[in-house]
């Protein structure tokens, strides 16, 4: 690990006058009366209805909703501890034929810069990670329409083999989905083939906004929202777990971010009970990155990011109503490593990856990364204690 003093400045996603705005927002709550009374109820340990987190989505003030999740997110997880994860994004391609109205990543078989990984080629990416002291790789592609079955389930044999310390956090919904469809299997079998083959946990990404009216429209050729999450089930059944996500700030509504959440906490609540857990480890919500995408070259929205304030607000109200996922990770990805920090007060108690790759958000223009030294500051600079941790979120190291 490279000593602190050599880590390099990092950039800030929002302008000072913006930060600025947010500190003076978290340092004086002022709820109104209906926003107080949920916000109580919440910290005496009941459970929001739907409602109720339209009304904080709506509603809420960053300080005071900031507040309340920060008091949940101590009870959660006493001592100040905030974890990180050593692991690196892999995109084994680009292509793909789902042609989501939001992605600037994906490109079709036939244009010039379409690109598909070979497996040595991914073997020395993970080798680079495994050598850095990483434990978790991240591999996700585009929906391509001919490689065959045995391309995904070969990848994770060999990673097994040469790297058995790295644990496979990969291939979303969509892509397992995706998998089903091409290789006309049942879903069940393609994850329990990939399980076999040394598939650890499934990532939460390709959930967008779970509500079906916002996703026929940034991605009208993706499954319904009930088909995402019925196959979560079939995750925990085979028995994997799984990161849960929110894309917001592009089409949807605020009560359809509500909607999201609940979605996802009925899964929690049905897997868990089944199997004595839920099959989701964490959330993590972003916003939409709107740079060269086609919702934005279509009309179909103004280009203007979401502001981290609005991030703030939505990450803290995700806090307080998912009250039974356990690990809530900031997404300093898209926000830039400041809000990152922020985002600790409102909520997360994990700093996600360190990521040695990331190219999906870096196609939209937005582009930051840090060194495991990065996040170890970052955290003790927000007043927390840094700590690595696993894929399964076990703590191997507390600084």
């Amino acid at each position: 690990m490279e000593p602190l003093e050599q880590v390099r400045p990092l950039k800030q996603a929002e302008p000072m006058e913006q930060l600025e705005r947010i500190h003076e927002a978290l340092a004086r709550p002022e709820p109104t009366p209906a926003v107080e009374r949920i916000l109580h109820k919440a910290l005496d340990g009941h459970r929001l209805s739907y409602e109720e987190g339209c009304v904080l989505m709506r509603e809420g003030d960053l300080g005071s909703l900031g507040l309340v999740a920060g008091e949940i997110t101590r009870r959660l997880h006493p001592g100040g501890i905030v974890t990180f994860v050593q692991d690196r994004n892999i995109n084994y391609t680009n292509v793909c034929v789902t042609d989501c109205k939001f992605c600037a990543f994906y490109r079709h078989e036939k244009d010039s810069d379409a690109w598909v990984l070979s497996h040595e080629q991914i073997l020395q990416k993970v080798g680079e990670l495994a050598a850095s002291g990483g434990t978790q790789v991240l591999i996700q592609g585009g929906h391509h329409p001919k490689l065959p079955f045995d391309y995904y389930t070969e990848m994770c044999r060999l990673i097994k083999r040469h790297y058995p310390q790295i644990a496979i956090h990969s291939f979303s919904v969509s892509e397992i989905r995706h998998f089903a469809r091409a290789y006309k299997m049942p879903v069940r079998e393609v994850v329990e083939r990939l399980r076999e083959a040394g598939l650890d946990s499934v990532p939460g990404a390709g959930g967008e906004v779970l509500a079906d009216r916002p996703r026929r429209i940034i991605a009208p050729l993706k499954d319904p929202a009930a088909d995402w999450l019925a196959t979560y089930e079939i995750i925990a059944d085979v028995g994997l777990r799984g990161s849960s996500t929110m894309m917001f700030g592009h089409v949807e509504t605020l009560e359809e971010r509500v909607e999201h959440l609940l979605r996802l906490r009925e899964v929690q609540d049905r897997t868990a009970e089944r199997h004595g857990r839920g099959v989701f480890w964490s959330f993590i919500c972003w916003t939409f990155q709107p740079g060269n995408t086609p919702l934005v070259a279509e009309g179909l929205h103004n280009g203007v990011t979401t502001s981290s304030y609005e991030y703030l607000r939505t990450l803290a109200v995700a806090r307080i109503f998912l009250d039974n996922i356990e690990n809530i990770q900031a997404s300093w990805v898209t926000q830039g490593v400041r809000i990152g920090q922020i985002s600790l007060d409102c909520g997360c108690n994990d700093f996600g990856g360190t990521m040695m790759e990331e190219n999906v958000v870096a196609a939209a223009g937005t582009v930051f990364h840090a060194t495991p030294s990065d996040a170890i500051r970052l955290i003790r600079d927000a007043g927390r204690v840094p700590a690595k941790r696993n894929t399964f979120y076990e703590i191997l190291e507390i600084y």
